[in-house]
């Protein structure tokens, strides 16, 4: 089967996925979780925002891990501009980032990638700062940091219309949806309640090798490490009034799934 055609195949394969819901919560994001072995599980997160972000990174790391058997935990910071221009995802960690990345009509980018078995092996949450004059709102900051670190936890949206359900997974501009609700923090409850002991791997504690055999320039740096590959953003597979979702299948196997946040159709120029 070429390349092409298996990528197809697994772009059919998620629009069923996506469009056919969960069985493990009501506004679960399809069936993806971080395998786990243990409870409680916790899950490493790096810190690379910069101090004008600090506040909402904490506070949404805070909320989060108001959530029953999953504990966010800071592993390591990294705040050049560099770094959070690249956001790169790190195996078993989830990597939060802000930067100017440009007037490309969103707001906040949620991308993991999941292995066969649909569990998530690493993630980044990326915010924005190109379009200043909206995150001058009040809340929208708080509210789409939780949002993007909701994303990569594994939760979607509690609507889409932008009504209010008093939490940061809606898309209204409710000042009380800045944080997750207690309905949240249940289904995070009903995704995480169950251990994968059938896999006997914990995605969470996945390590890079950090080794590379690929000629320098060719894949690997000058010290022999493995240069960060590219992220392919794929093709859009469901687009609503304040989001998109895009996948695309990865080299290694498995896909990459992204989830947009758009800009107001009044914040774009």
């Amino acid at each position: 089967m070429s390349v092409r055609l298996l990528g197809n195949n697994l772009l059919c394969l998620f629009a069923v996925l996506v469009f056919s819901g969960s069985a493990l919560a009501g506004h679960a994001w399809s069936t993806y979780h971080w395998a786990r072995t243990v409870t409680p599980f916790q899950l490493k997160v790096i810190d690379s925002v910069t101090d004008d972000w600090q506040a909402e990174f904490n506070t949404a790391l805070d909320e989060w891990n108001a959530a029953a058997d999953i504990t966010l935990v800071v592993d390591s910071a990294d705040d050049s501009g560099r770094v959070r221009k690249r956001c790169n995802a790190k195996n078993g960690q989830m990597r939060v980032c802000n930067a100017a990345y440009g007037f490309n009509k969103w707001l906040g980018l949620a991308s993991i990638y999941i292995d066969n078995n649909s569990h998530i092996v690493k993630g980044v949450a990326k915010m924005n700062d190109s379009y200043a004059s909206y995150w001058a709102i009040e809340g929208e900051k708080n509210h789409v940091m939780c949002q993007e670190i909701g994303h990569v936890l594994g939760l979607g949206h509690t609507s889409e219309d932008g009504s209010s359900q008093q939490t940061c997974m809606d898309y209204s501009s409710d000042i009380n949806s800045q944080w997750p609700n207690a309905h949240d923090l249940e289904e995070l409850a009903a995704i995480y309640g169950h251990l994968d002991s059938y896999d006997s791997y914990d995605t969470g504690s996945t390590t890079d090798s950090g080794g590379c055999t690929a000629p320098p320039g060719k894949g690997c740096n000058k010290n022999g490490a493995a240069e960060p590959v590219p992220v392919p953003m794929g093709v859009l597979v469901h687009r609503g009034e304040h989001h998109e979702i895009r996948v695309a299948p990865a080299k290694e196997g498995g896909l990459w799934i992204h989830h947009i946040r758009l800009v107001p159709e009044a914040y774009r120029d």
